[in-house]
């Protein structure tokens, strides 16, 4: 998937950015360049392949290091709510901002 020079502009103009020519030029070989990488790395094979919680796996025996899923702290919701301006059945009543 090769971008071309307007799909660059209209990346720029989405995050705003005012970029010059060589700049825009630079930015379409880097991108280009990123997705030939994702492209080989998405015709690689991984059928076989078990999912990895981290790539140190790979190499060496990595135990867990889970806690116990245990509540530590007390529930506080009247106290955080006491500041609120509205508040309805433990629920923080906000204002609409979308019509």
């Amino acid at each position: 998937m090769l971008l071309t020079p307007e799909d660059v502009n209209r990346i720029a103009l989405l995050a705003r950015l005012d970029l010059s020519g060589p700049e825009k030029q630079a930015m379409l070989d880097q991108l280009n360049g990123f997705f030939g990488i994702v492209e080989r790395m998405s015709a690689v094979d991984t059928s076989g392949v078990e999912p990895l919680y981290t790539p140190l796996s790979a190499v060496q025996a990595v135990a867990l290091r889970l806690r116990d899923d245990v509540v530590t702290e007390t529930d506080q919701r009247e106290l955080n709510q006491k500041s609120a301006p509205a508040v309805t059945d433990g629920l923080f009543l906000v204002p609409k901002v979308v019509e």
